[in-house]
């Protein structure tokens, strides 16, 4: 059969073959709006004495809810082993889901409604999925993968028909085409055509009894038992009820539930399957996450489209038109009631010139564009994200069933204002406010238990300070990961310090145990906090390694920072601390001595993660004494001796002269040692690297040392053309980093040449690009009290003013 046969089946007028009286297979798209329209006004025609939807059986008890008031989609049945929470799939529905349309109408008619589909404590037992990575629906091994290739039916059934675009094809042959007995009121059919509605289904049901005669099980070997088992349960429901049941089901399955089979056969099928024990629920979805690029099997391109043209039973394309328009000015985009109305009729007209029964997303897609995107694709990205895809999130009562962790974390969710929401936002917490601090403890206690609701974002506030920054947004996975912490503990607090106080245990790096500290002490751990404590101690008694030694102390560092804000306790963890100190100064500067390019690299980077923390554990010690004493009389070993990798050399200097504990002279004279000629061009400009690489600034401080500067433009002229090429990749990803106007900057300055000895630069050539040649001191003084202010510096008295 062809696919312009399937079109014209579907046009008023053509009737179904088959019995009238049932069973009636109404075989549909998964999430199809046109699917879902259709299936109502055949449930409305028939009406059947019961229904049978395809799904996990175990979910029956669950059913009932779906007519709770507070139960809105897109959800999900959630079913997951017991014994192994990871082992989870999910059966999705949205509003305009036939599955979800037939259940809602069984419900509001009192009519018998049930899952037919192979047992979920099968199904569950039959699939190998990742931990953490559940996937929608039965899935296939890797070697039913290899043997043969998944057919799409609707993507042949669409070639067949001379379309290269399935979505397309779907779309003109049923989604722009009302089903027969729907008017666009919404009115309930006429009760003397249920032929008429069922038509759809019939013409379905032919195509894809052709298709399975060309194509067999199309690639899914595990459909002969998840079909056995729903001829078998329709046997037992049509001795139940008689032959008015309707079955909604997947279109592909249609002529195996219609096919002629013995019971005795089925069974065989169904024998020796592997069986788990399951729980099931409802969860929330995202219309997100229905979109085929989520990887969902049965997903669709367009859900938020799908859901529009589910709920706008008359004039989608004006309707939609003006979805965009509010979400366009919403983003302060100019777009008045003269572009939509031309919006629309470019729609339509490309709709015409394309021979389509009705705009389409392509042709609504092109006209937004062109009309009020002004052909950029830069706001049409904000269309698909937002309304295209969409960002709907569903929700479950509070009588699902759910494991006793889920319950807390609602809990806590409602009592703290977190609502969970499918679109990413952040949060701004101060954790001086209780309720700022309690969200910031829940958060953190998530992200322990591996349940990612919330990220921290760098560099938004100090993770040390009283001001933390997240970014959130609820996954439909994440009930998988609670349920599977849910091992852990019967509530988030719980469950957190047991999680924490096991993976002590069972810690065997030392950089582990470091950062669970850190971990407990911002999640208020403080049970588990005893156990972190000793098995840091262990650790760090019997690690003798300074590169895992500098790995830790960094995370205790700002854990003790951390305790200062919350006021914790962090007496045992400061003793620790500092004994790990103490040691990264005495072994450090014989580790840095004899290493390769990248072992250099390393062990800079914790070079500068030691100096942070240092810096933090030592706040109250003058310079030169103390712990940041012996800190610095390292860092001055690293700087001068020469057996020390450049790069390390080169970092420790610029450390030094930061802190001031080094004088301009001095760093200059370093830095002529180390560009000097007798000094390989790659060494040298390793030490370049160290001293000016990275984000650090480096790139000011030549701006406003010339001599430095001039230094470095004298080496880098004097390295030899046979070298030069050797160098070069290293000198350009450390200049790169630098802001484009320091850049530019630096290269004037080298333009004008070198600065004469023991003159200024504004006694030389005049400068340019709007600077003036020299210091206005009137204007300089102006600045100063405003400086002050800044600073938090009292103002400076009058009689040192005169």
């Amino acid at each position: 059969m062809s696919g312009a046969t399937v079109a014209a089946a579907v046009t008023p007028g053509r009737t179904a073959t088959g019995p009238a009286d049932g069973p009636w297979l109404l075989g549909v798209r998964h999430h199809g709006p046109g699917s879902a329209r259709a299936v109502l006004a055949a449930l409305r025609a028939a009406r059947p004495a019961a229904v049978l939807i395809e799904g996990p059986p175990e979910g029956d008890a669950l059913l009932p809810l779906a007519a709770d008031p507070h139960m809105r989609p897109p959800v999900a049945l959630l079913a997951h082993a017991v014994d192994d929470p990871g082992r989870a799939s999910f059966w999705p529905m949205a509003a305009f889901s036939p599955e979800w349309v037939a259940i809602r109408w069984a419900l509001d008619h009192d009519v018998p409604v049930r899952f037919i589909d192979l047992p979920a404590a099968h199904s569950l037992a039959l699939k190998e999925t990742a931990p953490g990575e559940p996937v929608e629906g039965p899935e296939r091994t890797e070697e039913e993968e290899e043997i043969t290739p998944v057919v799409d039916p609707i993507r042949v059934l669409a070639e067949t028909a001379g379309y290269d675009d399935p979505e397309r094809w779907w779309e003109d042959v049923v989604e722009h085409r009302s089903p027969i007995g729907v008017t666009d009121s919404g009115a309930p059919p006429s009760e003397d055509a249920p032929g008429d509605a069922l038509a759809p289904f019939g013409a379905l049901a032919e195509a894809m009894g052709a298709l399975r005669e060309a194509y067999g099980d199309g690639g899914q070997p595990r459909d002969a038992v998840r079909e056995a088992y729903m001829r078998i349960q329709l046997r037992t429901v049509r001795k139940e009820f008689g032959e008015g049941v309707a079955v909604v089901c997947g279109a592909w399955h249609v002529p195996a539930l219609a096919a002629r089979t013995t019971l005795a056969a089925d069974r065989a099928l169904l024998k020796g399957l592997p069986k788990v024990k399951t729980d099931l629920t409802w969860v929330p979805w995202t219309h997100r996450r229905l979109a085929r690029r989520s990887g969902y099997g049965a997903g669709i391109d367009s859900p938020g489209w799908y859901g529009h043209l589910f709920d706008a039973a008359d004039r989608p394309i004006e309707r939609w038109m003006t979805k965009v328009a509010g979400l366009l000015r919403g983003e302060d985009r100019f777009v008045s009631t003269a572009h939509v109305i031309e919006a629309v009729r470019l729609a339509e007209t490309l709709a015409a010139l394309r021979g389509r029964p009705l705009a389409g997303l392509g042709e609504t897609t092109d006209a937004v564009r062109a009309v009020m995107c002004e052909g950029s694709d830069v706001p049409l990205a904000l269309v698909r994200d937002r309304l295209i895809v969409g960002e709907s999130l569903g929700e479950v009562p509070d009588t699902a069933p759910a494991v006793p962790l889920q319950r807390d974390l609602t809990r806590s969710q409602r009592t703290l204002r977190l609502k969970p929401e499918a679109s990413e936002r952040e949060l701004d917490l101060d954790l001086r406010k209780e309720t700022d601090a309690a969200r910031s403890r829940l958060l953190h206690r998530l992200r322990l238990l591996d349940v990612g609701w919330g990220d921290p974002v760098a560099g938004r506030g100090s993770t040390g300070t009283f001001r933390e920054s997240w970014r959130l947004r609820w996954e439909p996975e994440l009930h998988v990961r609670v349920a599977e912490a849910g091992v852990w503990g019967t509530t988030v607090l719980t469950a957190a310090t047991a999680k924490a106080a096991s993976q002590a245990v069972a810690a065997t790096a030392l950089a582990d145990v470091t950062a669970l500290a850190e971990h407990c002490l911002l999640a208020e751990l403080p049970d588990a906090l005893p156990v972190v404590m000793r098995a840091l101690a262990d650790r760090a008694a019997l690690d003798a390694d300074v590169g895992h030694l500098a790995d830790a102390l960094p995370a205790l560092a700002r854990s003790l920072r951390y305790g200062d804000v919350r006021s914790t306790d962090t007496a045992a963890l400061t003793e620790v601390a500092a004994g790990l100190a103490e040691r990264i100064c005495v072994g450090l500067p014989p580790a840095c001595t004899g290493l390769d390019p990248d072992g250099a690299e390393a062990l800079r980077g914790q070079v500068e993660a030691v100096h942070g923390a240092i810096g933090l554990l030592d706040t109250g010690a003058e310079p030169g004494t103390g712990l940041r004493g012996r800190w610095g009389a390292v860092l001055h070993k690293l700087a001068a001796r020469d057996a020390v990798a450049g790069i390390i050399r080169g970092r420790a200097t610029r450390l030094l002269l930061d802190e001031g504990r080094l004088a301009e002279g001095e760093a200059a004279r370093l830095m002529g040692l180390a560009l000097s000629p007798g000094t390989p061009p790659a060494d040298a400009a390793a030490w370049i690297e160290g001293f000016v690489g990275g984000a650090s600034g480096g790139g000011m401080l030549l701006v406003h040392d010339e001599r430095l500067l001039g230094l470095v433009d004298a080496w880098l002229t004097g390295v030899p053309a046979d070298q030069f090429t050797d160098v070069l990749p290293l000198l350009r990803r450390t200049f790169s980093a630098y802001e484009p106007g320091v850049r530019r900057t630096l290269g004037e300055l080298v333009r004008r040449g070198p600065v004469p000895e023991g003159a200024r630069r504004d006694d030389a050539a005049p400068a340019t690009g709007g600077f003036g040649p020299g210091i206005d001191p009137v204007r300089a003084d102006a600045v100063e009290p405003v400086l002050r202010l800044l600073l938090g510096r009292p103002p400076e008295p009058v009689e040192a003013a005169v």
